[in-house]
């Protein structure tokens, strides 16, 4: 199915469509952006007094926005889950996990998930954060029908910590990635129904109440749950949290697909210098391009 000799953090992004940027709106943009800053490790590419662009050796990652209308989102508003930073290896895992302990980062959990494995926590604001890495795609177990054997188990996060070189922590390494983003929804068969059906991303797992999608055989690139939001109505223009993200299509045939399904559903999409905008059915934006 592909090379399992490249670099891990390289598999999620080498799939016929995988997530490139992500977008936040806060209340706070000096406050959030310093959080992503000195605790998570992404560096300013872009400045102004509304917002900024983060990203790693000049690869634009997150973009976090603000405006004066700005009203928080409910816990159970659709949106954001969590942006799971994908970092290349366990020893950056490791390194992570010593600056956050030597910097009394908050964490909510940990979890090996047999495909990867997972430190979670929040952005001042309460964005859901994901610090993750991915073990080699050729220790995954794929079932018959193509879905991947995942978990939630506890981690040995002193393993992890103890990965960590012993020299000084100087932000995220190169190749570090979204490699997925996690999104409350209302609804689990709308969400099916979009982005299987008309996106054209496989479930790859299910658990109760949230499927995973992705394309190329990874394990996921786009997940959806109504743990918090079961019917969730679409997102409010001035809510704070996700605004929107992008997918990225590797090949110019897959995007063409994805943007005939639309058409033929009658969703409507917005020609933009970054691509084909659009929204989900929970009102989250999505730019799609190749």
């Amino acid at each position: 199915m592909t090379d399992t000799t490249a670099p891990n953090a390289a598999f999620a992004l080498t799939r016929p469509a995988h997530v490139g940027t992500a977008h936040l709106v806060v209340t706070d943009l000096d406050r959030v952006s310093r959080y992503y800053q000195q605790m998570i490790g992404l560096s300013v590419l872009e400045s102004s007094p509304s917002g900024h662009v983060l990203g790693v050796e000049g690869q634009p990652l997150l973009t976090l926005t603000t405006g004066g209308n700005v009203a928080r989102a409910p816990r159970n508003a659709a949106g954001l889950f969590h942006t799971a930073f994908l970092v290349p290896n366990r020893q950056e895992l490791g390194a992570w996990l010593a600056h956050a302990v030597h910097n009394s980062v908050q964490l909510q959990g940990a979890s090996d998930h047999l495909v990867s494995e997972a430190i979670y926590l929040a952005d001042p604001e309460g964005n859901g954060i994901e610090i993750y890495r991915d073990r080699l795609h050729r220790e995954w177990t794929y079932f018959a029908d193509g879905t991947v054997e995942m978990a939630t188990e506890p981690l040995n996060l002193q393993a992890i910590y103890d990965e960590a070189p012993k020299t000084g922590w100087g932000g995220m390494a190169a190749g570090t990635a979204i490699g997925h983003i996690h999104l409350q929804v209302g609804a689990i068969p709308e969400a099916d129904a979009f982005y299987r059906d008309v996106l054209g991303l496989k479930i790859m797992a299910r658990y109760p109440g949230a499927s995973f999608f992705a394309t190329g055989g990874y394990h996921h690139h786009i997940a959806a749950n109504i743990w918090n939001s079961r019917g969730a109505s679409a997102r409010q223009a001035n809510m704070s949290g996700l605004s929107d993200y992008s997918v990225k299509f590797n090949d110019q045939a897959g995007l063409d697909k994805a943007l005939a399904s639309l058409d033929k559903m009658e969703i409507p999409t917005e020609r933009t210098a970054s691509g084909h905008a659009l929204k989900d059915p929970w009102g989250i934006g999505l730019t799609l391009s190749a």
